[in-house]
């Protein structure tokens, strides 16, 4: 059994039994169940964290708005300066 528990309820994995000195003293080997129980369990995803890799970058946002012609007539003239420095290839 390559899982293992230490006396402090943390959770151990090692993959040969030549390596359980290296284990803090009083662990004891468990089942894979018994160490799926104690593993902590990652976070719930935020609603902010689950839209947040579904929207498109930023910068591509933003593109869509200046070509929308969105923006402000000053703002659209610094952003079209930018594209005109440096076109696409």
């Amino acid at each position: 059994m390559p899982h293992y528990k230490a006396p402090d309820n943390a959770l151990h994995f090692i993959d040969s039994p030549e390596y359980e000195y290296l284990l803090p003293a009083g662990s004891v080997p468990i089942t894979d169940e018994e160490a799926d129980a104690i593993r902590p369990k990652p976070p719930t995803p935020t609603y902010r964290e689950l839209r947040a890799v579904e929207y498109p970058a930023i910068g591509d946002q933003l593109d869509a708005l200046f070509h929308a012609g969105v923006f402000p007539a000053e703002m659209a003239a610094l952003i079209q300066a930018v594209k005109d420095k440096y076109p696409k290839g």
